[in-house]
């Protein structure tokens, strides 16, 4: 049968998380309790560090006492702190304070806005915008202005030349703590004390500009408030109307200098149209240019006619030709032809009547047959007349066409000769265009500038919302939170005083008492004090190395259950484990039996070794309830706690019930088990090694604890299951051997609840 944490590099990722979950609260605590593993061979200084950590106990009810008997030194200061602090806020001139409220929203109309911003949307001022205008506030040409229209100089509040400086004043000044008055100007006074009462400042979220100022008159500090709310919108009025002065005056000047230009520009442009005969036509254009336009539009108009009268005349041939009805416009619509059709009409009706009565070769008859032949060919006649009237048209206009085809030609070449002169006189008059509009755009705002300067009341960005009224409450002093301040701050220092004086007398002795024994190291007997207390001191005491010799180590046996009972089988393991000295201050139990079975026997053999050394046992399985049941404090904190930092050695380690035994809980229930795969447990117990005889190690059945825990200079204690047969005893023996433990000893069988009831009668005996 094999262990499972024989196996090597076992579950390293579950160690890891462990590691990684108890070190950022953990390390620091363990690293300072178990810093005795950096001196090996000198124990003292860890004792003295365990005394430091006993002597931060506090009595509470002993600082009671002395705050009780030394009452007086803390009512006396704190009534004479309350009795001067009335007196001082009552010697202080008061000050009241007034405010007057400015809103900045751009009060700037579209009538009164200039033409190139109609147009626009305004943006809202940003929080920059309204800190600038709250420094211009603070501005201290408008502080020269609030001074002089309220007189202020000559008031002996702001100016203190006026009233005396008194000699406490003049020596701070002397020693260099304050200003001296005297080396100062009288209007450098006048404005220190100014804006030590002034008071400017932003809304949060608003643009509301808060001007606040103080005085020991009410009424001048309302006065004043409302003088720098009027005072800083005159103020914008005037930048208002100066920045248009300034706008008019420039344009001034440049609109006469944009003058000249424009004439030159314009005489240059004509003197040079002159010269190249660029004369402009109608519609903005030169003469040439018109010239062959409209020679282009006749040639178009011949060609057109000429077309047109060569296509009727070819139709009406053919139906000439061709014998059919002549049907063309030009023949139906001539007047003769309209006659002539009208007496053909009459004819054939003539022929029609005439044809009801008569025959065929009647006189009448052949009479009125022949009129109407006679007609049909005078029709005929006059349609091929109308025929060539029409390509005589055709004739007269393909001669136009090339008259005019001629005249085009020689417009267009004297174009191409123009062209570079136009190209020039084109970028004359861009020249001038340009010239001309910009000076238009120059009138447009001097006129607007002008009538900005003319208003007497230009818009401002700002205007009042609330005026400052006059105040009745001084607002400097608070007298009320003054003296209390000043009598709870008494009264905390004085108490203060002395706690701090009774904690460093209730120190001082416990400190040396701490340090003395690591200068004297001998045994003690731990004192009944309760149980934190007690397991604290078992902790810090002094190691003291056992006086007999040390054996050689011990060969592996196994005890029969057939030569001796249980009972004298732990009593021979305990009395084997003395013998084997420091060899045998750490033992490992674990085994194959039950849970419960194996605690059972590491509490029995470690409470044997407690009658006569200092011992503790390390739950490390969490298995059974047995070891919590037999500790005097069953919901103490475990090692799962001092690995989260939530816990100190002092707090996990608890007395057993009914011996000298401590004990060491894995943690409370529920806790998180991989918390004990943490290297740092190697650390503690190697801590708690150096304060015991002997650490016995409650295991279990080792499936989730790392192999260099239980096996590093450690001996093997186990507990096999009843039914177990003796070579699998034996080759579990070799095998424990095999993976590092120094000496392994395997129990006949479990020890029963009925034994672990009677060990602790032999034990107190």
């Amino acid at each position: 049968m094999r262990l499972a944490f024989w196996r090597a590099g076992k579950d390293k990722a579950v160690i890891a998380r462990a590691v990684s979950r108890s070190k950022p609260a953990a390390a620091p605590k363990i690293e300072a309790e178990i810093e005795a593993d950096k001196v090996e061979a000198n124990p003292a200084p860890f004792v003295a560090k365990q005394a430091q950590v006993e002597s931060g106990d506090i009595d509470l009810h002993a600082l009671g006492a002395v705050l009780a008997r030394k009452r007086g030194w803390i009512v006396v200061p704190t009534v004479v702190a309350l009795v001067a602090s009335l007196g001082v806020v009552n010697l202080i001139t008061p000050r009241y304070k007034s405010e007057a409220r400015i809103l900045i929203d751009g009060r700037e109309n579209v009538f009164l806005r200039p033409n190139s911003d109609r147009a626009e949307e305004r943006q809202a001022l940003d929080a920059e915008a309204v800190t600038s205008q709250v420094q211009l506030v603070l501005s201290r040409d408008l502080a020269r202005e609030i001074i002089k229209k309220n007189k202020l100089a000559e008031r002996p509040e702001f100016d203190p030349v006026l009233q005396g400086i008194s000699p406490l004043k003049s020596l701070a000044a002397l020693i260099g703590i304050g200003r001296d008055p005297f080396a100062m100007t009288p209007e450098e006074r006048v404005l220190d004390a100014y804006y030590e009462r002034l008071q400017a400042y932003a809304v949060d979220k608003s643009r509301v500009i808060v001007v606040e100022f103080q005085s020991a008159d009410p009424e001048l500090a309302a006065r004043v408030a409302n003088s720098i709310a009027d005072g800083y919108l005159v103020l914008q009025q005037a930048v208002r109307q100066e920045q248009a002065k300034n706008a008019s005056q420039w344009l001034a000047g440049e609109i006469e200098s944009l003058r000249k230009k424009v004439s030159e520009a314009e005489a240059k442009v004509e003197d040079f149209r002159s010269k190249s005969s660029l004369f402009v036509g109608t519609n903005n254009t030169t003469l040439s240019n018109q010239q062959m336009g409209e020679v282009n539009t006749q040639l178009n108009n011949a060609r057109s006619m000429k077309a047109d009268a060569e296509s009727k005349a070819r139709l009406i041939k053919e139906m000439l030709q061709s014998g059919k009805p002549i049907e063309a416009s030009e023949v139906v619509n001539s007047e003769l032809m309209r006659r002539l059709s009208e007496q053909r009409v009459t004819l054939r009706a003539q022929l029609a009547e005439q044809s009801s009565t008569l025959l065929g070769n009647h006189p009448r008859i052949k009479e009125l047959k022949a009129q109407l032949g006679d007609l049909d060919n005078q029709i005929r006649d006059e349609a091929a007349k109308i025929s060539r009237s029409l390509e005589n048209d055709a004739r007269i206009a393909s001669g136009r066409v090339d008259g005019l085809t001629t005249s085009l030609e020689q417009l267009k070449k004297q174009a191409a000769s123009t062209n570079g002169q136009d190209v020039q006189l084109r970028a004359l008059e861009r020249e001038a265009k340009a010239q001309r509009d910009l000076l238009e755009t120059y009138l447009a705002k001097y006129r607007e500038a002008n009538t900005r300067e003319t208003i007497d009341t230009a818009p401002t960005d700002g205007r009042i919302i609330s005026r400052a009224i006059v105040s009745n409450t001084p607002a400097y002093p608070k007298k009320l939170p003054i003296v209390l301040i000043a009598t709870i701050a008494t009264l905390l220092l004085s108490s203060g005083t002395v706690v701090t004086g009774e904690l460093l007398r209730q120190t001082a002795p416990r400190t040396l008492a701490a340090i003395a024994p690591a200068r004297a190291p001998v045994r003690r007997e731990p004192s009944l004090q309760p149980a934190v207390a007690a397991a604290v001191d078992a902790a810090i005491d002094p190691i003291v190395e056992p006086a007999l010799p040390e054996p050689a180590p011990l060969q592996p046996e196994i005890v029969s259950d057939k030569d001796v009972s249980e009972f004298d089988e732990i009593e021979r393991l305990a009395d084997k484990l003395r013998r084997a000295g420091a060899e045998a201050r750490k033992v490992t139990v674990l085994g194959t039996a039950p849970g419960a079975a194996i605690t059972l026997s590491t509490l029995t053999l470690a409470r044997h070794l407690s009658r006569d050394a200092r011992v503790v046992v390390v739950d490390l399985a969490a298995s059974s309830p047995s070891l919590a049941a037999a500790s005097v404090d069953a919901s103490a904190p475990g090692l799962a706690e001092l690995m989260q930092g939530e816990a100190s050695f002092a707090q996990i380690i608890t007395r057993d019930k009914l011996s000298r035994l401590h004990l060491v809980m894995a943690g409370r229930p529920g806790f998180d088990r991989s918390l004990l795969q943490s290297p740092r447990v190697a650390l503690a117990i190697d801590a708690l090694l150096r304060a015991y005889d002997h650490v016995l190690i409650d295991a279990g059945s080792a499936s989730d604890l790392p192999a260099e825990l239980l096996t590093a200079h450690a001996r093997a204690v186990v507990v096999p299951d009843a039914s177990m047969a003796p070579d699998a005893r034996a080759l579990m023996c070799e095998q424990l051997r095999a993976v590092g433990f120094s000496d392994v000893t395997m129990l006949s069988k479990p020890v029963q609840p009925s034994d672990a009831v009677e060990t602790p009668r032999v034990v107190a005996a």
